[in-house]
């Protein structure tokens, strides 16, 4: 999340009528949001060229504490979007055609990144889990109020979770989908928000989910240029 920078400008001392001029500051440029889409060890992957529609950027992270350290953070996930881009936080998620990409980094158990615990292995569920998570701030119901929609997002959070946790019980489908021309198995579920589905792809795992797309006429591939989601 990029920021400017304003500040007040110092008034100056007048002498005989003159004036003094002050220029103005100018605001900080913002970030590149490339940048650590660039900086991950690990390919991204989008929709592959069957979609002919809109491509975007969503953001891209680091697992663990959120605590500033003295080491940069390797990255370990990232999503792209397709079609119509999410709505703001203030917006109510009624409606909508997207599809959004989650890719997430094979990484081992290790060291969170401020010393304080362990972080888990990456899995397939962790790819559910993201992308669970990603649909649900994508789409609650419109008609919440504020009060009760943090109950709302607490107890579908919660239940997410349990279900990315256990992908081969019966809250999920197989579904075989084309990586890269190849056909791979993953793990589906639809309800009432969306759609959610993960499996695996050479050197990542791959989450997604959407609305109004539907996801048996969908691929993925390895995105060669990433600048086809800046509008570059």
């Amino acid at each position: 999340m990029d920021a400017t920078s304003s500040g007040a400008v110092g008034a100056g001392t007048a002498q005989a009528g003159a004036q003094v001029e002050v220029p103005a500051r100018r605001a900080a440029p913002p970030a590149d949001p490339l940048a650590p889409y660039l900086a991950a060890d690990f390919p991204w992957y989008g929709l592959d060229d069957g979609w002919t529609g809109r491509r975007w950027l969503l953001q891209a992270g680091a697992a663990g504490s959120t605590r500033p350290t003295a080491q940069p953070r390797a990255i370990d996930y990232g999503s792209v979007g397709h079609g119509e881009e999410l709505p703001m936080q203030h917006q109510a998620r009624n409606g909508g055609r997207f599809a959004v990409v989650v890719t997430v980094a094979r990484r081992p158990g290790r060291r969170s990144a401020d010393g304080t615990g362990m972080l888990e292995a990456t899995s397939a569920s962790s790819a559910a889990w993201l992308a669970g998570s990603g649909l649900l701030a994508a789409a609650w119901p419109g008609q919440l109020d504020r009060a009760l929609r943090q109950d709302w997002l607490d107890q579908q959070s919660a239940l997410a979770w349990d279900l990315a946790d256990d992908l081969a019980g019966p809250g999920w489908s197989p579904l075989t989908l084309p990586v890269n021309g190849l056909p791979q198995p993953f793990r589906y579920r639809e309800s009432a928000y969306g759609w959610v589905l993960a499996g695996e792809a050479p050197g990542v795992l791959i989450g997604a989910y959407g609305r109004g797309v539907s996801a048996y006429g969908i691929g993925f591939s390895t995105i060669p240029d990433l600048t086809a989601y800046t509008g570059r």
